[in-house]
């Protein structure tokens, strides 16, 4: 094992009879992208919170870089870069101005033309923060978080909102801070999201991590493929394959063995003279993990 960055045993969080956050063990590795993921109410903004050093644990043992968060060292805060979901910038500041700005708060600040260069905003240099669009200015707010050249990176949600094409621009910036040696601990509702860029993920549900691991082990632990298909008006499928259908109208077959099951199935519907319309074979996905582990698959099958 490498170098921890963040260490957290037994980490509990009470809010009266509540318990937010129980018993959470965490081990974050320098230069790792770690993600922290769970639905709302899970406890992982209060888990990210007390990492912070923003809010007091009610037990256990947490180390940030060496130090006790909830004692608001200077010296960590030093090491410490934050880009929230939500951020107000000076709006008549050019993007150059605005980052010196922040650099001038810390002893030994990363340099301007890197910054800019890792966040992807050489040539906004000179722009005015209200003239950016809504990507350029979650790129200006991880500069901000990266202009004292922080150890470790808390990113909050950082592409939501964003089109497609702004996505994959600022998913590009993100795996820039690996060129800095940065340990980034990221949260995220967008699960390709994690599975692109995260090394490790962790899933909270009700104030506990019930699963962590890279996202590639995650999905080979899923043992099921999904067959999904719609059927012609009145037919019927036999019941030895074990289907259910979705609200969508699809009709979904679970398999650990999709080659023998789709065999089957296709010679079926050959012999049948039935067409299999809209016919899919889907490998799990993070998301798919999720949604298991999250009891969401209602929500899924919806959606």
């Amino acid at each position: 094992m490498g170098e921890a960055v963040i260490e957290v045993r037994g980490l509990q969080k009470r809010y009266g009879a509540i318990e937010a956050v129980r018993g959470v063990d965490l081990r974050i590795e320098h230069g790792e992208v770690f993600a922290l993921l769970g639905p709302n109410g899970a406890g992982k903004t209060t888990t990210v919170e007390i990492l912070e050093g923003h809010r007091a644990r009610s037990g256990g043992e947490v180390r940030v870089l060496g130090y006790d968060p909830e004692r608001n060292p200077v010296a960590l805060k030093q090491r410490l870069g934050i880009v929230l979901q939500r951020t107000g910038l000076e709006p008549y500041l050019t993007v150059a101005e605005t980052i010196d700005m922040f650099r001038g708060y810390y002893p030994q600040p990363l340099p301007l033309d890197d910054v800019l260069a890792v966040v992807g905003l050489e040539e906004q240099r000179d722009q005015r923060v209200r003239r950016l669009s809504g990507g350029q200015q979650r790129r200006l707010d991880v500069a901000v978080g990266l202009a004292g050249d922080p150890t470790l990176l808390f990113l909050d949600e950082p592409t939501t909102g964003f089109d497609p094409t702004a996505r994959r621009g600022a998913w590009a910036m993100i795996r820039n801070l690996r060129t800095l040696g940065k340990t980034v601990l990221l949260t995220t509702h967008y699960l390709d999201e994690a599975e692109v860029l995260a090394d490790r993920v962790a899933i909270m549900v009700r104030g506990e991590i019930v699963a962590e691991d890279t996202p590639t082990g995650l999905i080979a632990a899923e043992t099921e493929t999904s067959i999904r298909f719609r059927l012609p008006e009145g037919a019927t499928l036999p019941e030895e394959f074990g289907h259910h259908e979705t609200t969508a109208g699809r009709v979904e077959i679970r398999t650990p063995d999709p080659t023998r099951v789709l065999h089957a199935l296709t010679d079926w519907a050959i012999a049948a003279g039935i067409a299999l319309e809209d016919l899919t074979v889907h490998r799990s996905s993070l998301e798919d993990v999720f949604l298991r582990l999250t009891g969401e698959e209602e929500s899924k099958d919806a959606s």
